[in-house]
């Protein structure tokens, strides 16, 4: 499978979805907008993964590659792609199926429950294999409303829409899976400025050295790509 992704910092990697692509001998590009790169033909690839940023998705005139990326990202849905959007990411998708993005009442940063839809599995197979409760790592000021079409698979306690599915091949995600200790400390160097005090926000040294939250949340990101992957005719 050809995979594709686009980043929009450089402090925000797909982390262990790497690991996910090297396991599975899929292939991996990249669109680094922060190089200015350009994005690529849409029948070059079949799963098209959307990092997240520090960015909101109406910054036009400070990052001018927003709209050029959302057209894409329209572009791709059009062509029935199967699209992972991760935090930024998932904003951007909720934007494009006409969904409203807005700040959220608190930032969410650090590690707090997350909780799936009850529903049953074969309505929404990507929660396959998905538990109920998890922990899972936040960092976001922004939401989003459910689109119109789409299901919701996760909430949490400071946020209603952690996570959607549209047509079983368009997914957005408000959290983080696929982060290490290491992207986790690189984004807290990046973004120090938004650990206030806050109901929400945990301390630096809460966030970190969590081998056993990052293990989990490592084969919860396999389990819901490996669903995803179902989907997809290659």
């Amino acid at each position: 499978m050809k995979i594709h992704c686009i980043r929009h910092v450089n402090f925000e990697t797909p982390g262990t979805i790497t690991e996910w692509i090297e396991r599975k001998n899929h292939f991996l590009s990249t669109t680094h907008l922060y190089e200015n790169e350009s994005f690529p033909e849409i029948d070059t690839f079949d799963l098209l993964i959307v990092m997240g940023g520090p960015m909101n998705i109406y910054e036009y005139e400070k990052y001018p590659w927003l709209r050029e990326e959302k057209a894409f990202l329209e572009k791709a849905i059009a062509g029935r792609k199967a699209v992972l959007g991760i935090c930024l990411g998932a904003q951007l998708l909720a934007d494009i199926l006409k969904a409203e993005v807005f700040k959220n009442d608190s930032k969410e940063i650090g590690w707090f429950p997350v909780f799936a839809e009850r529903t049953e599995k074969a309505e929404i197979p990507l929660l396959e294999g998905i538990p109920e409760k998890f922990l899972a790592f936040h960092w976001h000021g922004d939401t989003f409303s459910l689109p119109g079409g789409a299901k919701k698979l996760f909430e949490s306690e400071a946020c209603k829409n952690q996570g959607f599915t549209y047509e079983n091949r368009v997914v957005g995600l408000q959290f983080h899976l696929e982060m290490s200790n290491e992207t986790i400390g690189n984004v807290i160097e990046n973004c120090r400025d938004e650990l206030v005090e806050g109901r929400y926000i945990q301390k630096e040294d809460e966030m970190l050295n969590r081998p056993d939250l990052l293990k989990e949340s490592e084969q919860l990101m396999f389990r819901l790509l490996d669903n995803l992957e179902k989907t997809i005719t290659y």
